[in-house]
């Protein structure tokens, strides 16, 4: 998808750091300063629109969000609703998800989630995504022991290699569906742009949330 590019994207980033950041390392754990109140933090990489990380921010007064997009052309529309909204208990990064260890302190993170990431069908590609146990090192660092992680997808080749992924590394299986939509789960599921349009298509919605094992 062709992205429009925003000039005014820049500047308005630029004069709003109450919501939004391009230095995130200049925080690394202390992030709970930029927020209202302490509370549970929870990061989406990846944000897109902003439609999931926005709804889950007005669902959860009670946790905070970071909704992280390396877009300034996308990320502006999620400044833009912040703007009108005013969530105490949501802050934007515009950055690359790639550098979380850079990011956040080991465990500062309570839930992380991945929607409808990049698949990299290429096999030459494979460890380009998020699903990959290069980046599952980093998430387990970044997380507290036994944290949430989420990750959907409307890919059946990005699905299986997470799968297998995520075994492979010794994660913990706590839901997993092959169709989210026609399941218990979607009771509670916000849904991301991308989601909704894929659902609306047919396309079967691929869930599976885990989280890393614990040492005693």
């Amino acid at each position: 998808m062709r992205l429009r590019n925003k000039p005014r994207a820049a500047g308005e980033i630029a004069a709003h750091p109450e919501w939004i950041t391009i230095t995130p390392e200049d925080h690394k754990g202390q992030w709970q300063t930029k927020f209202a109140q302490p509370q549970p933090l929870c990061v989406e990489v990846g944000s897109g629109k902003g439609q999931f990380i926005i709804e889950m921010a007005k669902a959860h007064p009670d946790k905070n969000f970071i909704g992280i997009e390396l877009q300034p052309s996308v990320i502006i529309m999620i400044l833009e609703r912040q703007m009108v909204a005013q969530l105490p208990n949501l802050f934007l990064i515009q950055a690359n998800g790639n550098r979380l260890t850079d990011f956040f302190a080991p465990a500062e993170v309570a839930e992380l989630y991945l929607n409808f990431s990049d698949p990299w069908p290429k096999t030459r590609h494979a460890k380009r995504r998020l699903t990959h146990a290069n980046f599952l090192k980093m998430y387990e660092i970044v997380l507290q022991p036994a944290g949430l992680f989420q990750f959907k997808t409307d890919n059946r080749g990005l699905f299986e290699f997470s799968l297998q992924s995520f075994n492979a590394y010794g994660m913990v299986f706590d839901d997993l569906s092959l169709d989210l939509h026609h399941s218990a789960q979607n009771e509670t599921n916000i849904e991301t742009e991308y989601e909704h349009r894929f659902s609306q298509m047919g396309h079967p919605i691929y869930y599976i949330q885990a989280h890393f094992k614990t040492t005693d």
